[in-house]
């Protein structure tokens, strides 16, 4: 990726300063060396904290001046040219976060709901049939029994609908939270649920046109 910087209209990055030259500087990624400014012969110079330099490794933490332009970080340089796509890459990440833990809420939600229900139908019959052994067809062990029967269904029934009732708001929270971080890097529009690979491939936002990706 380059960005051009200069006075002429031709450039990435169009700084209309009477010091600036027409075409006065490059910004330049070289990989894993990161990102390097180079002056191109300008008349005034170029600046990195206050430092004239021809060329120079650049971070996010340095402030950059074309002869006596204003100040610029390397995050305004890189969006000169409308380029988003190292924020945009950081989304991939927050959509995988955020179907998985969908999934999980989901799954857990259906094993605590089953198990709720269907334990409860079954214990009594085993609780029943000693009671029944031990108390040798005692009427009152046989109330007893009767009782446990009726009575754990019904618990495993009202904990089984509490359960899911939670659903809900734990989908809702957790889908109010991606609608604030699955958005555009440039103007903030959510992305709806479409997978990551998917936007990508589109290469830029309908709406304010960033680029996503790097060409």
């Amino acid at each position: 990726m380059i960005v051009n910087i200069g006075k002429a209209a031709e450039n990435d990055m169009v700084i209309g300063n009477s010091s600036v030259s027409r075409t006065h500087a490059r910004l330049c990624s070289e990989g894993s060396s990161g990102w390097i400014l180079e002056d191109l012969n300008s008349t005034n110079g170029t600046f990195v904290n206050d430092v004239q330099i021809l060329k120079k490794n650049i971070i996010a933490s340095d402030r950059i001046r074309f002869g006596n332009s204003d100040t610029y970080s390397l995050k305004e340089l890189l969006h000169a040219n409308n380029d988003y796509s190292e924020e945009f890459g950081k989304l991939k990440e927050i959509y995988k976060t955020y179907t998985e833990a969908k999934v999980k809420i989901q799954s857990s939600n259906q094993l605590k709901t089953r198990l709720f229900q269907s334990l409860p139908f079954a214990l009594p019959g085993v609780i029943g049939v000693t009671i029944g052994f031990l108390g040798k067809g005692s009427p009152e062990m046989f109330g007893i029994s009767l009782f446990i029967t009726i009575l754990a269904p019904t618990i495993g029934i009202y904990l089984g609908a509490k359960q899911a009732s939670k659903v809900p708001l734990q989908l809702q929270i957790l889908a109010d939270n991606f609608k604030i971080n699955y958005v555009c890097p440039k103007c903030g529009a959510f992305l709806g649920e479409i997978p990551w690979e998917s936007l990508v491939n589109k290469k830029q936002c309908p709406a304010c046109k960033a680029k996503w990706a790097k060409e």
